[in-house]
C-alpha cells in the first residue's frame, strides 16, 4: 500500500515538474500555426490531462501501481511532445 501511495506522489511530482517546464513554451510571433498552438496546449495542460487519465485507468482497472508507472511515462511523453511542437 505504501508503495502505491509513493508511486502516485511521484506521478504528482512529475506532473508538477512537467507543468512548470511547459510554462516556458511560448508561441512566437503573431503568425502561430495550428501545430504550435497544439504544442502550447500539450506543454501546459497535457501533463495534467495525462495524470487524470492515469487515475481514471487505475480506478477502472484496479491496477494502481502499473497505472502510476504508465502515468508518469505518459506525462513525460506529453510534455516532451508539446515542447517539440512549440519550442519557443
Amino acid at each position: 500500500m505504501l508503495t502505491v501511495v509513493a508511486a502516485w506522489f511521484a506521478v504528482l511530482a512529475v506532473c508538477a515538474a512537467a507543468a512548470l517546464f511547459g510554462d516556458s513554451a511560448r508561441v512566437s510571433g503573431s503568425r502561430s500555426t495550428a501545430v504550435q498552438r497544439a504544442g502550447l496546449f500539450l506543454s501546459r495542460g497535457g501533463p495534467w490531462l495525462a495524470g487524470v487519465c492515469a487515475v481514471a485507468v487505475a480506478a477502472v482497472t484496479g491496477a494502481w501501481l502499473p497505472a502510476a508507472a504508465l502515468g508518469a511515462v505518459a506525462v513525460t511523453v506529453v510534455a516532451v511532445v508539446g515542447l517539440g511542437l512549440a519550442p519557443h
